[in-house]
């Protein structure tokens, strides 16, 4: 990150150094990273859930709208607590490296790996997908963030309440995205 630092000289020709006090803050504000326990991230990501349409076409990937929203499911089921997973062998060697690439700042890439447990063929209901994803929203959002951390992630191992929150997000942004919204 760099800092713009205006250089100038006072009345009596002493050299100071004044802070960009603006331009700091534009880049300040850029790291900091939504999460599903804010009330107003959430918020956004159920008014782009809302806006969805069971005849939307994915932009990128094999899933119907319908799948997408039961894909989206399984994450925050593992964070609630309702689908219990177990650390698997793979994400003992890579998880790790994995969540530290996926808590960064850019978006996720399109066609990334999916576990098998989170992979959604079948057909679906659209209505009932969107109703279930949205209760699960709001139940995430509403839990006590230290519940969701003391959970262990299937894959990436012990998370902090941003990780759990930043990761929750993402994918469903990601996936929000993947149909136009």
């Amino acid at each position: 990150m760099q800092v713009r630092v205006i250089l100038y000289r006072n009345k009596t020709g002493k050299c100071i150094f004044v802070f960009d006090l603006f331009f700091l803050l534009s880049k300040l504000t850029t790291v900091i990273m939504q999460k599903l326990f804010q009330p107003e991230s959430a918020t956004g990501i159920i008014m782009r859930i809302a806006r969805l349409q069971p005849s939307a076409k994915s932009l990128w990937g094999k899933m119907n709208v319908s799948q997408m929203l039961a894909h989206c499911k399984a994450p925050l089921q593992v964070a609630l607590g309702d689908k219990n997973l177990k650390h698997s062998f793979i994400g003992w060697l890579f998880g790790k490296t994995a969540k530290k690439q996926m808590l960064k700042e850019a978006p996720f890439k399109r066609n990334l790996p999916t576990d098998a447990s989170f992979v959604v063929r079948d057909e679906r209901n659209f209505s009932l997908e969107q109703d279930e994803l949205l209760n699960l929203i709001k139940r995430f959002s509403e839990t006590e963030p230290e519940t969701v951390a003391a959970r262990v992630h299937p894959f990436f191992g012990k998370m902090t309440t941003d990780e759990w929150g930043i990761l929750q997000w993402k994918h469903l942004d990601h996936h929000l995205k993947q149909f136009g919204v």
